[in-house]
């Protein structure tokens, strides 16, 4: 078959848009492009790189392509960025890897989402979303529940998490939310910090997903809490480790499997998704996001860190999320 790659490379990204110092943190390195054309080519594809933006308009019109394996994030700091790509393909009644546009939508805006999951039964932490400054002293002189941890409400890739995220004192919340407001431009989403494990599990294929594996974040530092932030992420390999399978007793890891399954298939993902919980002490999985486009760099990304632990290579993955695809397009599989 003859497969589009979309994507958004970092250096492709306008100086435009690029605000906040984390900005182009979802975007992806030459490396995971070049990595994941290499495996859909070791399965017989030919690749054409379609690029992201207005790249990715001019060359999907040019090139004639059987299907798009999508990775592409979008432009902006919109809620819907990520539905961009997948809604021109369908458009142009092109056949792609991954979640539909209002899926895609519906899942980076966090609030909604987890307000979805939470109506099917799925856990999770207490929440408020603040538009305004003024809205921001209403909740404050409410009393949220502390402590708390505050994030931008439409962001990925811990865009906007930082190790003074989780806040104290109603003082904390007001200057942390602030500053967010300001910086990134949406809402801010105000959440009951649950004070536990944090736990994420990648799910690959449909009717039904399968988990590839559930891991848990340790970190290599003692403290009171630990708040798994970009500072965190950038420097993984120093500061924490990485347990897959988690040790968890049966019961829990029943629990947080059938909490991914609820909110996977309660949010509509398709194909692939990593899904994101904190544990409570109690051993109850409380639901955070989930992630339809996860990260694919071949050394740094959760899903295939996961992959190469429960004993799939890469080349594997990429043609376990293709083959998952391609059964809801029959007319493009040679018969």
């Amino acid at each position: 078959m003859r497969i589009g790659l979309s994507y958004d490379l970092r250096e492709a990204v306008p100086v435009s848009q690029c605000g906040a110092e984390d900005a182009l943190e979802e975007y992806d390195c030459l490396e995971t492009v070049e990595t994941l054309g290499a495996a859909l080519e070791s399965h017989g594809h030919s690749v054409v790189f379609l690029g992201g933006g207005r790249e990715f308009l001019v060359t999907i019109l040019r090139e004639d392509v059987d299907f798009v394996f999508n990775i592409s994030e979008g432009l902006g700091n919109h809620r819907s960025r990520e539905a961009q790509v997948p809604s021109v393909l369908e458009m142009l009644g092109i056949p792609y890897t991954g979640s539909d546009p209002v899926c895609l939508g519906i899942c980076l805006d966090k609030p909604l989402a987890k307000g979805i999951v939470a109506q099917h039964g799925v856990a999770t932490p207490r929440w408020s979303v603040v538009a305004s400054h003024e809205g921001l002293a209403e909740v404050a002189a409410k009393g949220f529940p502390l402590p708390a941890f505050v994030k931008p409400a439409c962001e990925g890739s811990s865009k906007g998490i930082r190790l003074n995220s989780r806040v104290d004192d109603a003082e904390q919340l007001v200057d942390v939310s602030a500053s967010l407001l300001q910086r990134y431009g949406q809402p801010v989403l105000i959440e009951e910090f649950i004070d536990g494990d944090e736990v994420t599990v990648g799910m690959v294929g449909n009717d039904p997903p399968q988990p590839v594996g559930v891991m848990r974040v340790l970190p290599r530092r003692g403290g009171p809490y630990f708040v798994y932030s970009l500072e965190v992420k950038r420097d993984w390999e120093s500061l924490v480790d990485y347990e897959c399978p988690a040790q968890f007793e049966q019961g829990v890891m029943q629990r947080v499997v059938e909490s991914s399954l609820k909110a996977f298939t309660a949010l509509g993902c398709r194909d692939v998704a990593r899904i994101d919980f904190r544990l409570s002490r109690e051993g109850v999985p409380y639901f955070l996001e989930v992630n339809p486009l996860p990260g694919l760099n071949p050394r740094t990304s959760d899903l295939p860190i996961m992959a190469y632990r429960m004993g799939l290579s890469y080349d594997v993955l990429v043609e376990a999320v293709l083959s998952s695809a391609l059964r809801r397009y029959p007319q493009c599989v040679p018969q």
